[in-house]
């Protein structure tokens, strides 16, 4: 068994968490209290369910200074589980307060992670998501929204529910990577291999979020081990929203073990109750992995994270100086 410290101490990046679900629940309870506006239960069971009460939560935020706790609080999270750098999913659309004034948004989440900076806690970039339901319109219009701290473009939502949407966003993903933004995509999760192939091949996506699904197709996973394209994988996420049964017979493995590159990640850790070292801590437990594996899960982490190339290079010397000490 892997001790928790080592686990904890091991330097990783976290690269698939959502802001919404990151929202400290004391801040959610008294923004709710402040607006007179009663929440739902934390009781769904699906997706849908769950991103119902994350459009509930959301909404009830409405100052700046909420904002800015609420981005405070991504980077001590991440802190606490020795996360070293966080590629931080924000989906302007949970956020019905702020619609007409999205840069102040992102500037009171700025003054949170400008605090957190100042206190030594972990950097955070943040990738702007689309939602499915979207226009192509109303895509290209986030991807003009630019600030210092927006490293890329996402995309996420019930493919369950919306179909095939790729083709519709294939633009707006075109026109994040000539402005210079990464690209990444929630596929593999409410759809199967088909949704992944087209994050990879229409929205020319460089991550995964999930993609777990593509273990129903084995040409897809040689594809995906063969060109090094990294899954984002939330094992905690996928078992509670019902897309793995269990963690014992969750596909990360399979994935892995196929040549697949994997990161470990959290989703939504308020939400959820996980932690990114708790995921590495239960995935050592459930298949046997070594720390040479969770070493190797970490250096994929922080190789695919969106940080600037010079604190990867940071990240990986000090990943590689801890493994030296801490075998």
């Amino acid at each position: 068994m892997t001790a928790p410290g080592w686990v904890r101490g091991l330097p990783k990046a976290e690269v698939h968490v959502h802001l919404e679900g990151s929202l400290p629940p004391e801040l959610v309870a008294g923004a709710a209290r402040d607006a007179g506006r009663p929440l739902p239960g934390r009781s769904f069971t699906d997706l849908a369910g769950f991103l119902a009460y994350l459009d509930a939560s959301c909404a009830v935020i409405t100052t700046t200074d909420q904002v800015a706790h609420a981005g405070y609080a991504v980077a001590r999270r991440a802190a606490d589980a020795g996360v070293r750098y966080v590629d931080l999913i924000w989906n302007p659309t949970h956020w019905p307060a702020w619609r007409d004034r999205l840069p102040a948004f992102l500037d009171a989440l700025d003054d949170g992670f400008g605090s957190a900076d100042a206190d030594g806690l972990p950097p955070v970039g943040v990738c702007v998501s689309l939602k499915r339901n979207q226009s192509a319109a109303e895509a290209l219009d986030l991807v003009e929204l630019r600030h210092r701290r927006v490293v890329a473009l996402s995309i996420d939502g019930n493919e369950a529910a919306t179909g095939r949407t790729g083709p519709r966003f294939a633009a707006a993903f075109a026109e994040a990577r000539a402005a210079g933004l990464r690209c990444c995509a929630h596929a593999g999760e409410s759809s199967g291999p088909e949704g992944v192939l087209d994050a990879i091949d229409v929205l020319g996506a460089e991550r995964i979020d999930h993609g777990v699904r593509a273990v129903e197709d084995p040409a897809l996973v040689g594809r995906l081990a063969a060109e090094g394209i990294p899954l984002d994988v939330c094992p905690t996420s996928n078992v509670r929203l019902g897309v793995a049964p269990s963690l014992a017979q969750h596909p990360v493995e399979v994935l892995r073990r196929a040549g697949v590159r994997v990161s470990l990640n959290t989703d939504d850790p308020v939400l959820f109750e996980s932690t990114v070292d708790g995921e590495y801590a239960a995935c050592a437990g459930a298949f046997g992995w070594t720390t040479a594996v969770l070493a190797d899960v970490a250096s994929t982490s922080i190789e695919s994270c969106f940080a600037d190339a010079g604190l990867r290079q940071d990240l990986l010397r000090d990943l590689d100086a801890y493994l030296r000490v801490t075998p």
